[in-house]
């Protein structure tokens, strides 16, 4: 999320704060960044700058466009947004249900289907899929995992009128069964919660990613671009 902190709130690490994204984005432009969208970065692989950045937002929140979608804008850096389909009303700030419906996450505004349009048409944010009910697909059966995997797919398909290439996985639970059914829905790539920076040879359905949280500083930030993970 970007958006303030709330006072004694559970998930603020979850929420960067405006200034401060807007500060990494200025960052990464004044270094020369080349800003892609995770589609993008699959489909050109090998062929990029080497300083070639994605940047994702998970869920579909409304501050992605309220707070971010603006600083994407001013300095024309690109991004991908996995949207939860069923998303309004529903929290997954526990994994261990297999649905979720109440609490603090809850309570956070969500993109509405005119919202996700008009980010899809910015030519700057791709939208991709998180699943129908940001389920926690360890305890799904395979179809009903398939059910989450095409169903999202086909629904975000219908409200952006382009095609949706590119997954996450929720809570960053998956098995080698979830990566098949990912594939089988006919996604192209697919990002975990794993954190480092891939290879020249990654497996596109299992990308690792960086975690900027609410709580790091620029210089975290700028440390993390370059080791690919948290460890200080």
């Amino acid at each position: 999320m970007v958006r303030e902190h709330i006072d004694g709130a559970k998930f603020n690490k979850l929420r960067v704060q405006p200034a401060e994204f807007e500060k990494q984005v200025a960052w990464m432009k004044a270094q020369g960044f080349h800003f892609v969208t995770m589609q993008e970065l699959q489909q050109n692989w090998g062929k990029h700058p080497e300083k070639t950045v994605a940047i994702t937002f998970d869920d579909g929140y409304l501050d992605n466009l309220e707070n971010a979608f603006p600083i994407l804008e001013k300095y024309q850096a690109k991004a991908t947004i996995y949207v939860v389909v069923d998303r309004h009303d529903r929290d997954w700030s526990t994994y261990k249900k297999a649905h979720h419906n109440s609490g603090e996450l809850a309570r956070e505004p969500k993109l509405s289907d005119e919202q996700i349009l008009f980010l899809a048409k910015s030519g700057l944010v791709e939208i991709g899929s998180h699943t129908l009910t940001h389920a926690n697909l360890a305890k799904l059966t395979d179809q009903q995992c398939l059910d989450e995997l095409v169903e999202s797919k086909h629904q975000l398909e219908q409200i952006t009128g382009q095609a949706v290439s590119s997954f996450a996985y929720p809570f960053g639970i998956y098995s080698e069964r979830d990566v098949e059914l990912v594939r089988q829905a006919n996604y192209t790539n697919a990002v975990t919660t794993v954190e480092g920076i891939d290879n020249d040879q990654p497996d596109f359905l299992q990308l690792q990613r960086i975690k900027i949280s609410g709580k790091d500083s620029l210089f975290a930030v700028k440390l993390r671009l370059k080791l690919g993970n948290r460890g200080l």
